[in-house]
């Protein structure tokens, strides 16, 4: 089980260990290491308010019993997720999602992108999510397949590596899934 929180101080290793990832800059807008620095001044400075800032980063946590030490072990930070592009007045926005190596292919992300998406629509009342997924990236391609996102015709040439389609869901849509 997973679950969303907002971004907090304690967090700074695991950005500055995931925004400097180089093996994800092929598939996000990164295209340079940001320090320490950068993210300490991001988290200070964001209110985790997505009307206020523009975007909205939220922290994933593995929250399963299960596979934790004890029963009273702390959630495991294992991801973030991304609202960005925000668009008030449309009430639309970017997903970006990031899931740390190790926890890979063990249905978090989904997980994580579906309760995104219930907030995202049930307490934002945004109507449209969208992300844009290079062809290459076949994780996300499954991933957003599955969480009911409707994938466009290609876009050509949408990063070095080649093409990329944008994949959307509408509030519409999440309430015929």
């Amino acid at each position: 089980m997973v679950t969303l929180r907002k971004l907090e101080p304690h967090d700074l290793p695991f950005l500055y260990q995931w925004e400097n990832d180089s093996s994800a800059w092929a598939y996000g807008g990164t295209h340079n290491p940001l320090s320490r620095q950068d993210l300490r001044n991001y988290i200070e400075s964001t209110t985790g308010d997505i009307y206020k800032d523009g975007q909205l980063r939220l922290i994933i946590e593995q929250t399963d019993t299960a596979t934790s030490h004890t029963a009273t072990s702390l959630p495991l930070t294992i991801g973030c997720l991304d609202l960005y592009d925000f668009d008030p007045r449309n009430l639309k926005a970017c997903v970006g999602i990031y899931i740390s190596h190790d926890c890979r292919q063990q249905g978090y992300a989904l997980e994580a992108l579906r309760l995104l998406d219930d907030y995202a629509f049930g307490f934002l009342y945004l109507n449209l999510l969208y992300a844009f997924v290079s062809e290459q990236n076949t994780a996300s391609v499954a991933l957003f397949s599955k969480a009911g996102y409707q994938p466009s015709t290609p876009i050509p040439h949408w990063t070095i590596e080649g093409n990329a389609r944008l994949w959307w869901k509408s509030q519409d849509l999440r309430l015929e899934t």
